[in-house]
């Protein structure tokens, strides 16, 4: 019985990897492909609505993410993720046929319902042993998910634009139906304390953790900066086409990829994680400027490279760093309440890429990015970041 109930575990845990890997899919083809290009070619939308309808995707995803966590810690995983991704499904359905400014960024916010629920499922599933290591193998399905996403968009929008429509559809689609097999018991159960304590004890954390708190938002504004200005980018100023394009991106999406894992272990092994985030931030920053002086293909690729194994060596690193921030009596809760932290950069970064990209050049976006990062790992260089007390012990993987 004792072996049954592990399997059982087990295979929700790969259902819910699974359906996460489908999420990312269609953030990856929506946000990153189908929108800026969809948006600007066909359906004759401005660079300024574009950055608005990814923010008002990222708004949504953010907003809702403090609540989905608390109900995350008092509801089955399945009502919660599956109203989401019907959520999604309706807005992506809509998508394709927006052609009034407002219809399209609103289509867009309705899809950021159902991005939430998932990952912070996922996150809650991760134990404190060897955190960063299992952070990298979480990662790494949110990239694959994502990259083939956006790789797949781009490749069906150069020849076919509906198709890329119905496969964004049909991959919320299937993502919504295997949502209806994860099991309805609560993954655990919340500490029962008053409504208004959970927010104290954040609160408690936040203050401890505010040297956190400018990469936060920093990290995700420069990186949203770039989603609406990219293809163009890679068009204007890099003279390459969806195809070659693409071959970029798999550059920096695969060794990102790669590098996940044996970033989160060597970040385990030697425990220096603020090295990891100043040395990945700072060489982040760097890469980006010299991506907008617009070099040589060759040179792009190389470029696209390193880009990928610098944000691989910050991401496990700081996700596990955040975690030791966490109350565990109310995992879920303190998951949202960071990433809604984190995705108030990814709503202003958007905007400000198609304000910056209107009023002076894609390239300029690019760079203002690089810029970013690079004070963020100069920070992170200077301010020591220590926790308030040991993580506390972790729910065991499920």
């Amino acid at each position: 019985m004792k072996a049954l109930f592990i399997r059982s575990n087990r295979d929700e845990t790969a259902l819910l990897g699974f359906i996460l890997l489908l999420v990312m899919f269609v953030r990856g083809a929506v946000a990153a492909s189908f929108i800026p290009i969809y948006g600007e070619k066909m359906l004759g939308l401005s660079l300024d609505v574009v950055g608005a309808a990814i923010t008002a995707h990222f708004m949504t995803d953010t907003a809702l993410k403090t609540a989905i966590g608390w109900l995350l810690d008092r509801f089955s995983a399945r009502a919660i993720v599956s109203a989401g991704l019907l959520a999604s499904l309706t807005g992506v359905a809509l998508m394709q046929y927006a052609e009034v400014p407002w219809l399209f960024i609103a289509s867009a916010a309705l899809f950021g319902i159902g991005v939430s629920p998932i990952w912070i499922v996922c996150l809650t599933r991760v134990s404190e042993h060897r955190r960063a290591t299992r952070m990298g193998f979480l990662y790494t399905i949110w990239f694959i998910g994502f990259g083939a996403g956006l790789i797949a968009s781009n490749l069906l929008l150069g020849r076919s634009p509906a198709a890329a429509g119905r496969l964004i559809v049909a991959a919320t689609a299937l993502s919504w139906a295997l949502s209806l097999l994860i099991s309805n018991r609560r993954g655990r159960e919340a500490a029962a304390i008053p409504a208004g304590r959970p927010l104290a004890l954040l609160g408690g954390k936040l203050t401890a953790m505010r040297a956190l708190l400018p990469g936060m938002v920093l990290q995700t504004a420069g990186a949203g900066m770039l989603l609406p200005v990219l293809p163009a980018f890679a068009e204007k100023e890099l003279s390459v086409d969806s195809g070659t394009y693409s071959l970029i991106l798999i550059a920096a999406g695969g060794l990102t990829v790669l590098g996940l894992v044996p970033m989160g272990r060597l970040s385990d092994r030697l425990g220096r994680k603020q090295a990891f985030l100043a040395a990945g931030f700072g060489t982040f920053s760097a890469l980006l400027i010299l991506l907008a002086t617009a070099p040589p293909f060759w040179q792009c690729l190389v470029i696209a490279g390193a880009l990928g194994v610098a944000y691989s060596a910050v991401l496990p690193a700081w996700n596990a760093l955040l975690a030791s921030f966490l109350p565990k009596s109310q995992e879920g809760l303190g998951w949202g309440m960071f990433s809604t932290l984190e995705g108030i950069g990814i709503m202003i970064g958007p905007v400000a890429g198609g304000i910056i990209a209107t009023i002076g050049d894609e390239a300029d976006v690019v760079r203002i990015s690089g810029m970013l990062f690079g004070l963020i790992g100069l920070f992170y260089l200077l301010v020591p970041l220590r926790p308030a007390e040991p993580a506390g012990r972790a729910p065991a993987d499920r």
